[in-house]
């Protein structure tokens, strides 16, 4: 019965295939959150632009303006809130589609410490093996020499 341990490639194939989604996931994480960075600034600007019309808009009520015009004002002004509900509600979305991002990179981080540790596992079962082997040898060799030697 011959109890040789082969490496096998498939567990460093699995191991760099598991690091390969970990980056993949990583550079999934990166670009969320730089639209989420994206979205935050826009949300600044766009309560920057109401918050700069509301106040020309009450300056302004008292000067008489014409009635058009703070229609105009107040459209676009409601405008702007809808405009910030969305990017809001966008913001919500890539906050809990980054949640979901965290949770499959802690999860493909555990597949890929598995895969690396059965790999290493794998190696030193072939070192041991070779080590064995090695150690069969030097033994094979000692006794042929101890035979050869002249007995005196």
């Amino acid at each position: 019965m011959n109890d040789t341990v082969v490496a096998r490639p498939c567990w460093t194939v699995l191991a760099k295939k598991a690091e390969d989604k970990v980056s993949l996931i990583q550079h999934e994480m990166v670009q969320a959150r730089q639209r989420l960075e994206s979205l935050q600034n826009s949300q600044q600007r766009i309560q920057k632009m109401y918050d700069e019309y509301r106040d020309g808009l009450t300056k302004t009520d008292t000067e008489s303006m014409g009635m058009r015009e703070a229609m105009n004002q107040r459209q676009f002004m409601s405008q702007l809130l809808n405009l910030m509900q969305r990017v809001k509600t966008d913001i919500m979305y890539t906050e809990n589609a980054i949640i979901g991002i965290k949770e499959q990179l802690v999860a493909q981080e555990h597949e890929r410490i598995k895969m690396q540790t059965l790999a290493d596992q794998n190696a030193m079962a072939v070192q041991r093996e070779e080590n064995k082997k090695d150690q069969r040898r030097m033994d094979a060799l000692g006794v042929m020499q101890f035979n050869l030697k002249p007995q005196t």
